[in-house]
């Protein structure tokens, strides 16, 4: 073991146990962006895209839908 590795044990050690949440969040965000990713940037933000993508009904009425949208957003029926 290097002396880096069992000074940073030691340091944990001594954090309380109610912080070692916080401790471990980080060492998983660390450990994150040093393990190879077996998907590219690209694959990675095309399925969180994908995750983010809805479902439209076929026979969407696209005037209704703008309607409701200004009513909801702006409070106001009648647009025209």
């Amino acid at each position: 073991m290097t002396a880096l590795r069992r000074d940073a044990l030691e340091l944990v050690e001594r954090i309380p146990e109610d912080k070692l949440y916080y401790v471990v969040q980080i060492l998983e965000g660390v450990t994150f962006l040093t393990e190879p990713s077996s998907l590219s940037r690209k694959e990675m933000a095309f399925s969180k895209l994908e995750s983010l993508r809805k479902k439209v009904p076929y026979n969407l009425d696209y005037d209704e839908e703008l309607a409701s949208y200004r009513e909801e957003r702006y409070g106001n029926e009648n647009t025209d």
